[in-house]
């Protein structure tokens, strides 16, 4: 490792908390890099594990790598409530509350509250979707982007790069997995056409924080995040969309591995320029 690179690691702090979620504490983790001060900018991240599953350990080394990006944000990664203990809306709830909880703690995160970012990864990415139709609606908190990493948002599962997954043995798996996740997140049939579930299907997209959606190639959730994506332009939402190179989706950590690639990275610090050079949200 370079000199360079240990004095990065050496300046990352990271922090073990509890933050508020709908219904009480959720596990947390702060990082922050860089020298000690208060930052404009907060993004708060919701790991993927298709909403039954996952936890902060296993999305950690994409998280170091998005606090120590050229802008230094401060990074909250929290937990919410999963689908095997209580399904949607739970989760989601959770998801908001953290934000409300995020906004009346600025001073105890470090934060000085200026911008506040959603991010997520896979059902993660759904819920950070999902927030900023939530914040927009329930007037606030204001945020001033959203990072959708290969993000679930159509419980239907009709899109082609979805059903071309049956049809393809070494990736089927992924396919099926996606879709014994939301049977359970949404086990009543109504909640799965809900825009609080189904982002994509939402045909209210207006007035939301600008974005960035990375897709892969090869990822069964390709299609229903470039589709997404197109729906905000037409929305008049300030969106990028990118395709990445294929994940090893037969590992359940390669949607996370993906994300860490350098592509990815770049992608996501060039974004968080484009929302400093926007000010405050």
């Amino acid at each position: 490792m370079s000199a360079v690179l240990e004095a990065v690691d050496r300046t990352l702090n990271v922090r073990e908390l509890e933050v508020g979620g709908a219904t009480g504490p959720l596990a947390a983790r702060l990082y922050a890099a860089g020298p000690a001060a208060k930052r404009d900018m907060l993004v708060v991240y919701f790991h993927g594990g298709g909403f039954d599953s996952g936890d902060l350990d296993e999305c950690d080394d994409f998280l170091r790598s998005l606090a120590e990006c050229d802008h230094l944000p401060l990074v909250l990664a929290t937990t919410y409530t999963l689908a095997t203990v209580s399904p949607f809306p739970a989760a989601v709830e959770d998801a908001h509350a953290v934000l409300q909880w995020a906004k009346k703690n600025k001073t105890k995160l470090g934060w000085n509250g200026k911008q506040l970012v959603t991010a997520g990864i896979e059902a993660g990415a759904n819920l950070a979707a999902v927030c900023a139709l939530m914040s927009r609606d329930r007037g606030g908190p204001a945020l001033a982007g959203q990072i959708l990493v290969m993000p679930m948002l159509d419980p239907a599962l009709s899109t082609g790069s979805m059903r071309q997954m049956t049809y393809c043995a070494d990736r089927e798996k992924a396919a099926t997995v996606c879709a014994a996740a939301y049977r359970g997140y949404l086990p009543h049939a109504a909640d799965r056409s809900h825009p609080y579930a189904a982002p994509l299907h939402s045909s209210r997209l207006k007035n939301l924080a600008p974005a960035l959606i990375l897709s892969a190639e090869d990822d069964p959730l390709r299609d229903e995040a470039e589709q997404y994506g197109a729906k905000l332009i037409n929305a008049g939402i300030c969106t990028t969309v990118r395709r990445m190179a294929a994940p090893d989706l037969q590992d359940p950590n390669g949607r996370n591995e993906c994300a860490c690639k350098v592509q990815a990275m770049l992608e996501i610090s060039s974004f968080l320029a484009r929302l400093e050079g926007r000010g405050g949200a």
